[in-house]
C-alpha cells in the first residue's frame, strides 16, 4: 500500500442518508480516483468514511449557549444535535437505527460499485451537473475524453469493455472505533482463519482522544484483524507512536497500519519528519496518509466554522515535500468532502467567500469541500504524482 505501488484516498462524506446523496458522493469519488489514477499511473484504493460514521468524539462533555448548559452532541447513534434537553438525552434505539442505515448504505454502495455504475466506459457521464460548466468540470471532461481514447485502444488490443476489471470497482468503508459496545457487538470470529474481524467497517481507526497505550480502544483494536488507522497530530511524541504501532501490529504486517497525519502546514514541516524517522528506525512498515482538513479549521466573521482551500492545499504540499526530503513514500490523502454543491470551505477556483458561506452551509459537523474544490485538489495532487513518477523514471534510466 506504499506510494510506489498504490495510493490510498480516504474520504469523509456527508451523514445525509439518501440514495441521491450517496450516489453523488460515490460519483465524485470515482471522478477523483480517475484523475489520480491517470495522473499517477497507479491503482487508487478508495476508502469512504461512510456507512457507519455516526459517533462523534467531543473534547467537552457539555455545551453551553445563552446560559443554558446541556450534554454535548455525541453523534446520531447516541443523541441529537438540536440544542434542547430532549434531543441530548442518549437513546439506545439510535444504535439500532444507525446499524440499519449503515447496512442500507453499504448495500447501495455495493450495487453502485459492482452493478455497472462504476464501469470505466461511463467515465464521461460521472460529471455532476453543477460542476460541468466550471474550470474543474472542463478539465475533468478533457481528461475523461483521453480516458475514452485509451479505452478504445485497449478494446482494439483485446481488453474489451465487458471485462470485469472495466465494469466494477473496489470500494471500502471506514470509521473511527469510538463506541466500543457497538463495535464489540459487530465483531465476529472467522472460522476459516481463527481471526476476529470488526464487521462494522473494513477499516477502523483510533483518534487523538482514544489512542492511549493502555486504553480500552487500543486493546480492542489490537485484537481485531482489520486494517487499522491511527490519527496523529503535532502533539504525538515519536517514541509513543512507535510503541503504539508495536502494540497494534506486533508482527509488522504490511498494510495493517495507516497513519493519518493532521498538523497544519507549518507543523507538518517541523514535526512530521521526526515521526517518519522514528518509525523508520524501528523498522516498522506503515502507510502515511495526509489529512489536511482538521488542522485548518477557522471561524468565519459570521460565526460559522470553515476551512480555507489554500491552507488545505498548503498542508498537502508540505506532506509531499517532507516525504521527498526524507526519502519516504506519501501513501494517500484524507479529505472531508461531499458530492453536494455546498459552500462550507472558502476559496478554490470557483471562489467561495466568507459572504457565501451561509447560502449553502449544510454540514452538522465539520465544513467539507464541495465537488469542484475536491476535483481541483485532485488535479493538483495528480500533477504532483506525475512529476514524482517522471522523476523516479529518470533516476532509474540514469542508474541512480
Amino acid at each position: 500500500m506504499l506510494f510506489c505501488c498504490k495510493v490510498v484516498i480516504v474520504l469523509r462524506v456527508s451523514r445525509s442518508f439518501s440514495a441521491d446523496n450517496i450516489r453523488d458522493t460515490f460519483r465524485i469519488m470515482l471522478q477523483m480516483s480517475v484523475v489520480l489514477m491517470f495522473g499517477g499511473q497507479m491503482p487508487i484504493i478508495k476508502v469512504g468514511r461512510m456507512a457507519g460514521q455516526f459517533a462523534k468524539p467531543r473534547s467537552d462533555p457539555f455545551e453551553e449557549k445563552d446560559g443554558v448548559k446541556l450534554p454535548s452532541y455525541k453523534g446520531d447513534n447516541i443523541n441529537g444535535d438540536a440544542f434542547n434537553k430532549k434531543s441530548r438525552i442518549p437513546d439506545p434505539q439510535r444504535l439500532i437505527r444507525a446499524y440499519s442505515q449503515s447496512a442500507a448504505s453499504l448495500n447501495l454502495l455495493r450495487a453502485f460499485a459492482t452493478g455497472g455504475y462504476a464501469a470505466m466506459q461511463r467515465v464521461t457521464q460521472w460529471n455532476l451537473d453543477f460542476a460541468q460548466h466550471s474550470e474543474q468540470g472542463d478539465r475533468y471532461q478533457a481528461l475523461a475524453n483521453r480516458v475514452d481514447e485509451a479505452l478504445g485502444f485497449m478494446a482494439a488490443a483485446g481488453l474489451t469493455v465487458d471485462h470485469p476489471i472495466m465494469t466494477t470497482t473496489e470500494f471500502w468503508t471506514s470509521h473511527e472505533c469510538l463506541h466500543l459496545p457497538y463495535e464489540q457487538s459487530l465483531t465476529r470470529l472467522d472460522s476459516t482463519s481463527g481471526l476476529y474481524y470488526d464487521c462494522s467497517a473494513h477499516m477502523l481507526w483510533c483518534g487523538e482522544r482514544t489512542r492511549q497505550l493502555d486504553g480500552a480502544h487500543v486493546e480492542f483494536l489490537r485484537g481485531i484483524s482489520n486494517p487499522i488507522g491511527i490519527k496523529v497530530s503535532n502533539k504525538m511524541d515519536p517514541n509513543e507512536l512507535v510503541k503504539l504501532i508495536e502494540i497494534l501490529n506486533s508482527s509488522n504486517k504490511p498494510g495493517r497500519i495507516t497513519i493519518i497525519v493532521r498538523m497544519g502546514a507549518e507543523n507538518m514541516r517541523v514535526k512530521f519528519p521526526h515521526l517518519i524517522r522514528a518509525v523508520r528506525r524501528a523498522g516498522q512498515v506503515v502507510t502515511w496518509v495526509c489529512d489536511p482538513m482538521h488542522g485548518n479549521t477557522i471561524k468565519a466573521p459570521c460565526g460559522l466554522k470553515t476551512r480555507p482551500f489554500d491552507a488545505i492545499l498548503a498542508e498537502a504540499r508540505a506532506f509531499f515535500d517532507v516525504h521527498e526530503q526524507e526519502g519516504s513514500h506519501p501513501g494517500g490523502i484524507h479529505l472531508e468532502m461531499t458530492g453536494q454543491n455546498v459552500t462550507e470551505c472558502i476559496g478554490g477556483s470557483r471562489t467561495v467567500t466568507f459572504d457565501d458561506l451561509s447560502s449553502r452551509y449544510h454540514t452538522h459537523c465539520d465544513p467539507r469541500l464541495n465537488a469542484s474544490q475536491s476535483l481541483e485538489l485532485s488535479f493538483i495532487i495528480a500533477e504532483r504524482l506525475r512529476k514524482r513518477r517522471i522523476g523516479n523514471q529518470l533516476q532509474l534510466s540514469l542508474g541512480l
